[in-house]
């Protein structure tokens, strides 16, 4: 499912627009999603100053939580707004490789493509399983090693001239 652009607030839409004309991309460019990292304002915060810096470069999300809403999993080439916890638009994010594995099976080196924490990849167990023992929660799922992950990289590919 593509993101329905006359849904969008009006500074989203100008964000996306103006994305648009600076890249010469089509008005039918597919817009995946628009979201913010995390739930809750400072990791919010937090890792989207870790994106504009160039660290983070990887995120991880629940496929049980695309099914959920009906969505499908991030795939190469779709293009996303990441915004701050209030909607703002910060930067466009392209898909450069996504895959999908057991949470168990979730490797040092994507760990360390998060920029997050040290790095390593018990820093990522250790913060993941929280999270998504969260998500399983609102999902009414029980958190499992074997609990289906999207592993997304990306890059930005446009930013908001005034992000922090």
């Amino acid at each position: 499912m593509v993101r329905r652009t006359d849904t969008l607030s009006p500074a989203v839409f100008a964000f996306w627009h103006s994305f648009l004309e600076a890249s010469g991309r089509d008005g039918a460019t597919p817009l995946m999603d628009v979201f913010h990292f995390c739930d809750n304002e400072p990791d919010a915060i937090e890792l989207a100053g870790l994106v504009l810096a160039g660290t983070k470069v990887g995120t991880a999300s629940l496929v049980w939580m695309y099914e959920a809403r009906d969505e499908p999993v991030p795939a190469t080439g779709d293009l996303s707004i990441v915004t701050d916890w209030h909607g703002a638009p910060l930067c466009i994010i392209g898909t450069t490789q996504a895959a999908v594995v057991p949470f168990e099976e979730v490797g040092a080196g994507f760990a360390a493509s998060k920029g997050e924490g040290d790095r390593s990849l018990e820093h990522w167990r250790r913060v993941h399983w929280d999270f998504f023992g969260r998500e399983c929660a609102r999902l009414g799922r029980e958190p499992s090693r074997a609990m289906p992950v999207v592993c997304e990289n990306f890059r930005v590919v446009h930013r908001q001239e005034e992000a922090p």
